[in-house]
């Protein structure tokens, strides 16, 4: 969306962008290749739906979820200093709180799952 000068905060074309990469998608899957989504699935019904519809296309599919609390979220953000306007605590931690970790019932229901708690700094003192 940046590099094609869209708002990233524009739900619209956000969603119209995520439509096109999984009608890609499922057309790579349908050839057998391997697909990895990495837009936020925020919600199990979002997630569910893709599930569903990469099984119909014979695809095995695998869920990787990756905890890290808010405070190592907005250092990685604020590190990597890509957003305009720059996200701040106050909606990353409402972001947080809608966001539907998925329960292990969820994870089940997929092939395989990671699940890691990124929330220990690397050894030598680093978040990465």
């Amino acid at each position: 969306m940046d590099a094609l000068s869209i708002n990233l905060y524009d739900e619209r074309k956000r969603g119209e962008i995520e439509a096109l990469q999984w009608a890609f998608a499922r057309k790579l899957l349908g050839l057998g290749l391997t697909v990895i989504l990495e837009w936020g699935t925020w919600a199990r019904s979002e997630r569910d739906q893709l599930r569903l519809q990469a099984r119909e296309l014979g695809a095995a599919v695998e869920l990787h979820y990756l905890f890290a609390p808010v405070d190592v979220l907005l250092q990685r953000i604020q590190h990597r200093r890509r957003e305009n306007p720059p996200i701040l605590r106050d909606a990353l931690e409402h972001w947080c709180e809608i966001f539907q970790v998925p329960s292990p019932e969820e994870m089940a229901l997929y092939d395989r799952s990671l699940s890691l708690d990124m929330s220990s700094p690397h050894p030598n003192g680093e978040v990465k």
